[in-house]
């Protein structure tokens, strides 16, 4: 099978074609042949510093959506011939951007009935992220504020999408050319970050998505009320300061089938949606990270295979 891989750190250029066998399920496991994978800032921050997998080869990836090819011992929850959605486990079941993955059923639930394949690999990893902030972590309830920083970008633009599904007045931080996109997504309150400093701004916010890192986590403390959460996404070093009456956590992301069931019923209701900024072959995932690293891009970057 075709798969796109990497022998040494570096930049966008050392992605290259290769082939590979393809792999076999194993038990409690799904081959699944990848129609679309996902391309998320975590693949491009692997390729080029090793991340938590440490040193090449490796083959990056972790959000698909195509079809079962075939199922393990033990599998009920997948035939041969679903269609199926998901995120490998993360980070060490990497390997999406390859014809075929395997991975434990329970990785993928099915596909959206009203997405296509590039719509629905766009989801799994920003959409369970979101969910995982929001929904586990920092249980948002109506009414509450919510700022979402990073709002027009993979993670941001489904954070708003999921905070508004359960009610939440949402503040995000974009620079200003992109909050008509904002409002779109149902966004209360734009902030250009580029004029306006939140942290001075900002006050009585009941969870702050933080996925930016730097002073980001720090700053944002400063918004939020008593008994308010910060969520860092970005593994900041919050526990070198002190969120006084507020909490913060730092938050990485899962693999889950029941939250990922939650996210497809709120796509096939037209509550959540992938803004699709780019769609690539595979054979072109450098230009997929060029694009993506640009910070030009809006909403998530898609290969097809």
């Amino acid at each position: 099978m075709r798969a796109i891989s990497q022998d040494v750190l570096g930049g966008p250029e050392v992605l290259r074609e290769i082939e590979l066998p393809r792999p076999e399920p194993g038990p409690a496991e799904v081959l699944v042949r990848v129609h679309a994978a996902g391309v998320n800032p975590t693949d491009w921050k692997h390729r080029a510093t090793g991340g938590l997998l440490g040193e090449p080869p490796f083959v990056l990836g972790w959000d698909v959506s195509g079809v079962v090819e075939a199922v393990g011992l033990g599998v009920t929850l997948h035939k041969p011939g679903d269609e199926v959605f998901g995120m490998l486990p993360y980070p060490g079941g990497h390997g999406a951007y390859a014809e075929y993955v395997t991975a434990p059923s329970r990785c993928f639930a099915p596909k959206p009935a009203n997405l296509d394949h590039v719509r629905a690999a766009a989801l799994p990893l920003a959409a369970l992220t979101a969910w995982q902030t929001l929904v586990d972590t920092a249980d948002v309830q109506p009414g509450q504020r919510v700022l979402v920083h990073a709002a027009a970008g993979g993670v941001g633009h489904l954070a708003v999408q999921i905070a508004k599904a359960r009610g939440a007045y949402v503040l995000g931080t974009a620079r200003a050319a992109k909050h008509d996109f904002l409002r779109s997504l149902g966004v209360d309150e734009p902030i250009d970050y580029t004029t306006t400093d939140f942290a001075e701004t900002v006050r009585d916010v009941d969870v702050v998505v933080e996925a930016i890192g730097g002073d980001y986590g720090p700053r944002s403390l400063r918004t939020l009320r008593e008994g308010g959460v910060l969520v860092s996404l970005a593994l900041s070093r919050l526990a070198d300061f002190d969120p006084g009456d507020a909490r913060a956590e730092t938050l990485l992301v899962e693999a889950d089938h029941h939250a990922l069931t939650r996210i497809a019923k709120l796509a096939e209701e037209g509550r959540l949606r992938a803004e699709i900024d780019t769609v690539l072959p595979l054979a072109e995932a450098a230009k997929a990270h060029e694009r993506g690293e640009s910070d030009r891009s809006r909403g998530k970057i898609v290969l097809t295979a």
